[in-house]
């Protein structure tokens, strides 16, 4: 097994990041927000599940070299199928900022300046400049190699072209375009395109590409695992327990 090698950071990735830019949507919201069409109940906060199909304690909180940028759009924190909640749950070094036109958070500055980090926006290369887009990620090795940051932009497809645009702070860097061999099996909101992922499966494809190959295992079947419990609580159902999902995590050497 590897050992990465990486400074301190001078930018600390908070405990949960999407929870942080969740909290601080709501504590801006005028009235409660309602997800429709998903489960009904109180939640977990730790997992947004009803307390009957609750999966905290699976949570895994991996070390990686690699790390994760959620720029997201302006309700995306407060969906209950929000997959980077997912990402931040699995990768320690997850950070989250909730995205606006007209202002830029200072502690997102700081961290896409931070020396330690290379930075890549991941999106279509078909709309981008050629010169910007690469398909490859070199892997973090010896005391002077950059770790790669992956800038994930968190909403539906509409909102992240709009991100990408009108983000000028993000023109600078490489843009990772993604040609996945397999086709989306996201199930709690469905795309027009089946080449359009979900922002947890986009991770752990950015995560193979940097040779954390365990850590993109854990997460995509982590999600797998999400759903099938987010599913199985909208149709009142209990879990499955030596289902396919918690029989791929527990192949993983993961408790279940």
């Amino acid at each position: 097994m590897r050992v990465p090698y990486w400074p301190m950071p001078p930018v600390s990735a908070p405990p949960h990041a999407v929870a942080r830019v969740r909290a601080a949507r709501l504590a801006r919201s005028s009235k409660p927000f309602l997800a429709r069409g998903g489960i009904k109940g109180a939640r977990c906060d730790g997992c947004r599940l009803v307390p009957g199909h609750c999966m905290c304690h699976l949570r895994p909180n991996l070390q990686t070299v690699s790390g994760i940028c959620l720029l997201m759009a302006d309700i995306e924190a407060l969906k209950p199928s929000n997959t980077g909640w997912l990402a931040a749950d699995v990768v320690v070094d997850t950070y989250a900022f909730g995205w606006a036109r007209t202002e830029t958070d200072p502690t997102l500055l700081a961290l896409l300046a931070d020396p330690q980090w290379q930075p890549y926006v991941v999106f279509p290369g078909e709309y981008v400049a050629p010169q910007r887009v690469v398909h490859a990620v070199h892997e973090a090795s010896g005391p002077s190699a950059k770790r790669p940051l992956f800038i994930l932009l968190d909403g539906t497809w509409a909102e992240a072209r709009k991100m990408f645009r009108k983000s000028p702070y993000l023109d600078r860097f490489p843009v990772l375009s993604l040609s996945p061999a397999q086709l989306s099996r996201y199930q709690l909101r469905r795309s027009h395109r089946d080449d359009h992922f979900c922002t947890s499966e986009v991770a752990a494809l950015c995560l193979e590409l940097a040779g954390e190959v365990r850590v993109a295992e854990t997460l995509d079947a982590y999600l797998e695992v999400y759903t099938h419990h987010y599913l199985r609580a909208k149709q009142q159902l209990p879990v499955e327990r030596e289902g396919p999902a918690s029989m791929r995590w527990r192949g993983l050497g993961l408790a279940a």
